[in-house]
């Protein structure tokens, strides 16, 4: 078994039902945005900042915000483990994407619960 540094622990199973998980909650997140459209139907700002103004819409946007960085981390993983083999590249690579990934976070979370 190839154990890599950036892996720190995890196994394929793991990842997998990361993955799959993210998918489901953001499969549900989507819905409930839709769902959102279909009732309001002309949505203008006072619509849309009572919408997002709710508890429940902010979790449930935080939650799917970090389910898009876990799906994005997984895959782009996966796919820089597999086709970039110069490990000083793959590490830098993956670095910029952690610091990417991180401030996606940030400004979800400064956006979503900032004044």
């Amino acid at each position: 078994m190839v154990n890599h540094v950036s892996s720190i622990g995890r196994n394929g199973v793991h990842d997998f039902l990361l993955i799959r998980a993210s998918a489901i909650l953001l499969t549900l997140y989507t819905i409930y945005i839709c769902g959102f459209f279909l009732i309001t139907g002309d949505v203008g700002y006072l619509e849309w900042n009572n919408f997002f103004s709710g508890l429940f819409t902010k979790i449930f946007t935080m939650v799917a915000l970090a389910s898009i960085l876990i799906h994005a981390w997984i895959g782009v993983w996966q796919v820089l483990t597999d086709y970039i083999k110069p490990t000083l590249l793959r590490g830098s690579l993956q670095f910029a994407l952690v610091v990417v990934l991180f401030g996606y976070f940030f400004s979800g979370l400064f956006i979503l619960w900032g004044a």
